[in-house]
């Protein structure tokens, strides 16, 4: 399957591979999958947590099992003709999604992809990151960080890792957040006020964060309003390549620092990040490794 797209940058463009669990069809960003393998029969582990379906060895590698059916407590086909394994990688982890059928690959821009409101997910407890509609049907876009998380938390972020700063000094410098997942952003929030972090300003996705700094550009000194922008990669309308082009091509902008903070940060997408000129990158579990970039790109020296 043609996967071009992946080569380029900042085209807030994108590809999702749509596969089915049951009778229902979902999809995941190509860009977190290693690759896809045939069922094979997995070698269980005893005591388990029940989603762990097992464990299987492609190559050398151990790789655990997520049994998605059972995540989503939808029906399991009886047999496993079309059965596959979606093996990801993120957060710097390889993870297997086990579904009953893959259907293809769509092109899609992100300002085609809905943030589900929260009736669907309630109080941040869904499991769906976005929603799109393709070929007449409607593809749920499942938060596959959140599934791996909630099996085993020490995959999220490491909050331990920022403990000890809480007697740090308070710094004023003014932050702008760019994340989709409203759980993260807390989670993000609460890290940096415990480094000493105080002036933060929260945006749902890239172009909220982008509309943000055409508003803080007009109405004076940009520099009074951010110090310091961080952003995730994946989000609906708008994605944090496309936001990192943006900043770095406007004049009025560019100086300001850029972190990529995002589950999505391996070889390939840090070349991509610097390309788009991000000053830092980092995978979402180094809290403790962002308040140290934020620390040396507002030039804080008194943080410790």
């Amino acid at each position: 399957m043609e996967t071009g797209i992946l080569l380029e940058s900042g085209t807030n463009e994108l590809e999702i591979l749509e596969f089915s669990v049951g009778k229902n069809y979902y999809g995941i960003n190509v860009a977190k999958i290693r690759e896809i393998i045939s069922y094979q029969t997995p070698t269980p582990i005893p005591n388990s947590d029940p989603r762990i379906e097992g464990i299987f060895m492609p190559r050398d590698e151990i790789i655990s099992i997520i049994d998605l059916a059972e995540v989503m407590h939808l029906e399991k086909p009886e047999k496993v003709t079309n059965d596959m394994y979606i093996v990801t990688n993120f957060n710097q982890l390889n993870t297997a999604f086990h579904v009953n059928g893959v259907v293809g690959i769509h092109r899609v821009s992100w300002s085609d992809i809905v943030k589900p409101d929260s009736t669907i997910n309630t109080s941040g407890e869904g499991m769906a990151t976005g929603i799109i509609r393709i070929d007449g049907k409607l593809i749920i876009i499942l938060d596959f960080e959140k599934i791996v998380s909630e099996i085993n938390p020490e995959t999220g972020l490491k909050i331990s890792d920022v403990e000890h700063m809480k007697n740090r000094t308070r710094n004023e410098s003014p932050i702008l957040i760019a994340e989709d997942s409203s759980l993260l952003s807390k989670m993000i929030v609460n890290c940096l006020q415990q480094a000493g972090y105080t002036n933060l300003t929260t945006t749902d996705n890239g172009k909220e964060c982008w509309d943000k700094l055409q508003e803080y550009l007009k109405s004076g000194n940009i520099d009074d309003k951010v110090a310091c922008i961080i952003t995730d990669i994946e989000m609906p309308q708008m994605d944090g390549h496309r936001l990192t082009k943006l900043v770095k091509e406007d004049e009025n902008l560019k100086h300001l620092p850029l972190i990529i903070f995002s589950s999505l940060v391996n070889d390939e997408m840090r070349r991509k990040g610097e390309q788009l000129g991000a000053d830092a990158q980092l995978s979402k579990p180094e809290i403790g490794q962002l308040v140290g970039a934020i620390d040396r790109l507002v030039g804080n020296t008194t943080g410790e």
